[in-house]
């Protein structure tokens, strides 16, 4: 089994509805997002899926969302932008880009702060 992944980074703000704490109040993250695929095969060139495509993936969902406040932007103005929800709308957008390589989307983990972070793993 093969295993590729990439980081990217976004910044964006947000605060989280019905929650009790700071958090509930407007503020920013610098977020990393790390997208990684596995597969079994790879392709004539002897990749799983090329680096540069999967960033354009994940470039495509970022630009959505960097230096935007996430609570105006769908889906995050019904669902809360959490790091979970965050991760899992990622994983959603991603996996049938990634499919088109053969390579299956393996887990999405998003970074708040260096120390903070939350993993999305589709179908498990």
């Amino acid at each position: 089994m093969f295993e590729v992944s990439i980081d990217y980074s976004f910044s964006a703000g947000h605060a989280l509805r019905d929650y009790k704490g700071k958090s509930e109040n407007t503020h920013g993250h610098n977020y990393k997002v790390r997208v990684s695929v596995e597969g079994e095969k790879l392709d004539s060139t002897g990749l799983l899926i090329d680096f540069i495509d999967l960033r354009d993936a994940v470039k495509s969902i970022v630009d959505r969302f960097d230096h935007q406040f996430l609570n105006e932007v769908a889906p995050f103005d019904e669902l809360n932008p959490s790091a979970e929800n965050i991760a899992r709308y990622f994983s959603e957008q991603l996996a049938p880009r990634v499919s088109q390589y053969g390579a299956r989307l393996q887990a999405v983990t998003i970074w708040e702060t260096d120390s903070s972070f939350a993993t999305y793993r589709p179908g498990r």
